[in-house]
């Protein structure tokens, strides 16, 4: 029964949940392919400096718009919220406050570049041939910040009022963009390492202006909303923490992804881009299962905003399910074809051996993460940001004491410690979500 006077309650049904899905798990299949793109363009030049450069510019540049990717994930909670409440104002005021948000941020960025490059030189310890070449492909990327994080803000906006095909036509323009201009760039027009980064800024700024006329077309972006609106301070209040929370837990999550470079690191430029390329592996399968998780958090965020404890729950059942199914299956993909893969990025030799050695912990990645991306999606359309938050850091805890405890291990260690880190995070999750669901369905009841 719904709570809510005004609500649009959520209809669940598998069929429903694999609309969601697939036009995202489509759109995601080509993210990872910008990193392949990358790492390939960059790998069939040979030089191992480069590859090694690539590997960690990847890494920064996910701790920094996958941090502040918090600003789809709370964008997506919030507007789904507001739309099973039957609040189309507040579906604007949500992505207004989420682009503002952006430019903000993203404009820091730019002006701190110079500090991001000094702190991710010291911490990565990276040869002095791969420290030259990362560097240059940092200071030219940066300056996409604010244009990666407008469309990070965009896509949860349309993701949250359950229109993801529209997602999936915003996000794969950028994407097949992203690729073809690094092709052109550093293929054709021999570019190299700088001329991946200006593919990149480029492409991300034509994906903010096909965003922009999207959402104004849609009318979830409207110009006639007000700054009292906009700036209503517990309304604010609740979705700077919101995004405070996811922040600090995507933090959490890329400082793991970061120690996990920065050891590899020191175990040589070999091993550091062997270590890449298995790293890209992880990233395929991780966006097809965060389809499922992105899914969850629409159906969910509108069930909750409808006050409908039932659709809460099957929603979180199919997303739990589907995740699990589809971990198992790209594990044993990966384990099968994670060789051919190898070959595909790289035609060195030395790389493709390090890189066998590790080929089946890394692939084991799916299924130890498939409860963590369920969750994920979750907890994020029920904005328990804060659970999440507290979570992640424990997860992160144990994986330190696991990395460090094993690095007699060498590599192996490595991605032991990697296993730990996902199957924790999805337990930690698994046991909380009945006292949550209870917290928030009673204050609605």
């Amino acid at each position: 029964m719904n709570a809510v006077t005004g609500a649009r309650p959520v209809e669940v049904r598998i069929g429903r949940f694999l609309t969601l899905a697939l036009p995202v798990m489509a759109a995601n299949i080509t993210e990872p392919l910008i990193g392949i793109i990358d790492t390939a363009a960059i790998g069939q030049l040979g030089d191992v400096s480069l590859l090694g450069a690539v590997a960690l510019s990847a890494v920064l540049f996910e701790f920094l718009f996958w941090g502040l990717g918090s600003l789809r994930m709370s964008t997506a909670g919030l507007t789904a919220q507001a739309l099973g409440a039957g609040d189309d104002r507040e579906i604007a005021i949500a992505i207004g406050r989420a682009l503002l948000l952006a430019l903000v941020i993203g404009g820091l960025l730019v002006i701190l570049q110079k500090p991001i490059i000094i702190v991710a030189m010291m911490v990565f310890t990276p040869s002095a041939q791969v420290a030259e070449a990362a560097q240059t492909y940092i200071a030219i990327r940066i300056w996409s910040a604010p244009f990666a994080l407008i469309n990070y803000a965009i896509l949860g906006s349309l993701v949250g009022q359950g229109r993801t095909g529209i997602g999936l036509f915003v996000q794969v323009a950028i994407n097949l963009t992203k690729i073809a201009l690094t092709i052109l760039a550093v293929s054709i027009l021999g570019g190299g390492i700088a001329g991946a980064a200006i593919a990149t800024v480029i492409a991300e700024c034509i994906g903010t202006s096909i965003g922009l006329i999207v959402s104004v077309r849609l009318g979830a972006l409207r110009s006639n909303l007000t700054a009292r609106e906009l700036f209503q301070p517990t309304a604010l209040g609740r979705m700077l923490a919101v995004n405070r929370d996811v922040a600090i837990r995507t933090c959490a999550l890329l400082i793991a992804f970061i120690i996990f470079t920065a050891q590899g690191s020191k175990r040589g430029d070999v091993t550091l881009a062997a270590n890449g390329v298995l790293y890209q592996l992880f990233l395929a399968a991780a966006y097809v299962l965060d389809g499922f998780a992105t899914a969850a958090e629409q159906m969910c965020g509108q069930a909750l905003g409808s006050g409908d404890a039932r659709s809460f729950r099957q929603a979180s059942r199919l997303s739990v399910g589907f995740s699990f199914v589809f971990g198992i299956v790209l594990s044993i993909v990966l384990f099968g074809t994670g060789a051919l893969f190898i070959d595909m990025l790289t035609t060195n030799e030395i790389i493709r051996a390090e890189a066998y050695l590790y080929l089946p912990l890394a692939a084991l990645t799916p299924f130890a993460g498939a409860a963590a991306f369920a969750y994920d999606g979750i907890y994020a359309g029920a904005t328990w940001t804060r659970a999440m938050r507290n979570l992640m850091l424990i997860a992160l805890t144990l994986f330190m004491l696991v990395i460090y405890t094993g690095s007699l291990f060498g590599a192996f260690g490595l991605w032991i410690a990697m296993l730990v880190f996902l199957a924790t995070r999805g337990i930690g999750q698994g046991l909380f979500y009945n006292r949550l669901f209870a917290q928030s369905f009673a204050t609605r009841a």
